[in-house]
């Protein structure tokens, strides 16, 4: 039998180019043959695009770009694209009463979030469901007052704190109420954040496209200052980007403004404290001898990648801060992407690249019962990407045409997901049957999979063990609607899950695992929980008058790489619980403490 099965594979991997699996999408290719999508017209801001790419790797990595000085991007997104931290990662659903102790430290035990007696029945008997969020520890909850002078960290005060991030009176860091998807191949999808509020057409310092109509950017013109709007296609990267940096749970006191955060970032050295390896494949040349932080300055950086016209007066670098923010670092966003898994390289015609149960599963995965084609289509495996809607008939006012499903993993209640309005009153899809997107979350592509738990927009599920349970049983919460159009008649057997699972594990990218260019990275020290003076009883921070209520930080080591990478993998966090790789054969393992 395992002849046969090894024999038939090769006309396999012929005609899964040339027609669509039976579980439905577009035929399956290698990645390298999917255009990454650029944004027309992007030469009116940009004069270099490689620049570009410099000036968005240094804004994601910097933590002086958090108002406390110690947070950035890259704090939500260092493994993988995605985060895989275990303590004070917990947040509770917004619309539930449910409770979180905070600087809880996450176990194995844990998982899942909603344990049945029967874990392949949704209907059996409940024996836990805590209700909660594996998010991303971001930022304490304070008020900004202004920015100090050549000083990374903020002046501000603490706020009363719910107590969801508050514990006997001493604040945490407040926790995300989704789970931190992967910015690797994020490149490739129409829209961004798990409820796409991340909008396709960026048009300045929010995230929400058109539905901000304000005139956003200034340009010296004639030897005059005038006003103009941009509106950029395919640049939901630049959307989502310009989000976090002044989100009060993310990265920014509350009502820190572009113009502050401007004002800080260019009077400071990029990078200044932290760690930037030699050979770092976009930094390296920039890097400062020292060994910390960069050479150039961001006005450096910033005069050589955008036109003269958004720069070359005084007023220009504070107004249009996030115009530089958002596409420099969708550029950089741009070149993370992962396309020689040994999945690639079956497609591409190399037959030992995957063993016969990594062929079966490949085989299971586009079964029309099993139905994972679904929702994770093509080459990037989600259907929300911009190949897939231009490839394949597409309605506007269809959510699922736009990739996203109702796959039961929270109650519709908890988390309405794209059923929601954004900031300006407009609805974040404009769909025929408003009931469509309730409930609705965006397909997450699958590559690199095995490396970025815990799993969905909850993060419930620890394993991929797990989230093959999870469908098996069609769902946690079914009511309601809460399943898409044949969701709920998925059909898995034992030996199906097995064999996805390890198909699924093929589709990382060796350069991921090891962070070889372009994943390589500056260091980092990610704050990691918080110190307990004794059990339940949070240390505070008496260093810092302003900051009396706030809870001392536990702090982790994340090394700098250069472009040759690393010489052990990633962790998973399967692994990660189990303390699998603390002794250094894993990268990532967060035992390693660091002073930001």
């Amino acid at each position: 039998m395992k002849l046969t099965t090894v024999l038939l594979i090769p006309a396999l991997a012929a005609n899964l180019t040339a027609q669509p699996p039976p579980g439905g999408g577009p035929p399956l290719t290698s990645l390298k043959s999917v255009p990454i999508p650029t944004p027309p017209g992007l030469d009116r801001y940009v004069r270099d695009t490689r620049a570009l790419v410099v000036l968005g790797k240094a804004f994601f990595w910097d933590m002086q770009a958090g108002s406390d000085g110690k947070t950035a991007c890259a704090t939500c997104h260092f493994h993988a694209g995605a985060d895989h931290r275990l303590q004070n990662q917990l947040a509770a659903p917004a619309a539930s009463s449910a409770t979180i102790t905070p600087n809880q430290t996450l176990t194995p035990s844990d998982f899942p979030f909603r344990r049945l007696a029967n874990p392949n029945d949704n209907r059996s008997a409940v024996l836990r469901d805590t209700r909660q969020i594996a998010g991303s520890a971001g930022i304490f909850h304070r008020s900004f007052f202004d920015i100090v002078p050549s000083l990374p960290a903020e002046q501000g005060a603490d706020q009363p704190s719910t107590a969801r991030s508050t514990l006997n009176g001493v604040q945490t860091r407040q926790v995300t109420a989704r789970n931190s998807p992967s910015v690797i191949n994020a490149v490739f999808n129409v829209r961004n954040f798990w409820d796409g509020r991340a909008k396709e057409i960026f048009t300045g310092p929010t995230s929400f496209g058109d539905s901000d109509p304000a005139w956003n950017v200034l340009a010296w013109r004639d030897g005059q200052l005038v006003k103009e709007q941009i509106r950029l296609e395919n640049s939901s990267l630049a959307s989502q980007a310009v989000g976090p940096a002044l989100n009060e749970i993310e990265m920014s006191y509350l009502g820190r403004t572009w113009p502050k955060l401007a004002e800080k970032l260019l009077a400071l050295q990029p990078l200044g404290r932290q760690a930037v390896a030699a050979d770092d494949s976009v930094l390296g040349p920039y890097a400062d001898p020292s060994g910390l932080g960069l050479a150039a300055n961001y006005r450096t950086l910033i005069e050589a990648a955008f036109q003269p016209a958004y720069w070359q007066a005084p007023e220009l670098l504070e107004a249009n801060f996030a115009i530089y923010w958002g596409l420099s670092i969708q550029a950089y966003e741009a070149t993370l992407v992962s396309n020689n898994s040994r999945v690639d390289q079956f497609l591409e015609g190399n037959r030992q690249a995957l063993s016969a149960l990594e062929q079966q599963g490949l085989r299971d995965f586009q079964n029309g019962g099993v139905q994972c084609t679904q929702c994770h289509q093509g080459a990037e495996f989600t259907a929300a990407s911009v190949s897939n809607r231009t490839t394949r008939g597409f309605n506007p006012a269809n959510p699922r045409d736009a990739g996203f499903f109702r796959t039961a993993v929270s109650p519709l209640a908890d988390d309405p997901g794209l059923n929601a309005l954004d900031p300006f009153g407009q609805p974040l899809f404009k769909a025929a049957q408003p009931n469509d997107t309730n409930g609705a979350f965006k397909s997450p592509g699958l590559r690199n999979v095995e490396l970025t738990g815990p799993y969905f927009h909850n993060g419930g599920q620890a394993t991929l063990e797990q989230v093959m349970d999870f469908y098996a049983r069609n769902g946690d919460f079914p009511a309601d609607g809460n399943l898409g159009p044949g969701i709920g008649r998925i059909r898995l057997s034992p030996q199906e899950r097995n064999s996805i699972v390890a198909f699924m594990k093929a589709l990382t990218d060796d350069r991921v695992r090891f962070q070889r260019a372009p994943f390589d990275h500056p260091a980092l020290c990610v704050p990691t929980g918080h110190v307990e003076a004794a059990p339940g009883i949070l240390a505070t921070d008496t260093s810092d008058a302003q900051f009396v209520l706030s809870a001392i930080d536990r702090w982790a080591h994340i090394p700098a790489v250069g472009r040759e990478g690393e010489t052990v993998p990633l962790q998973t966090f399967d692994e990660l619980l189990r303390g699998i790789g603390n002794d250094g054969s894993r990268a990532h393992h967060l035992t390693t403490p660091c002073v930001p």
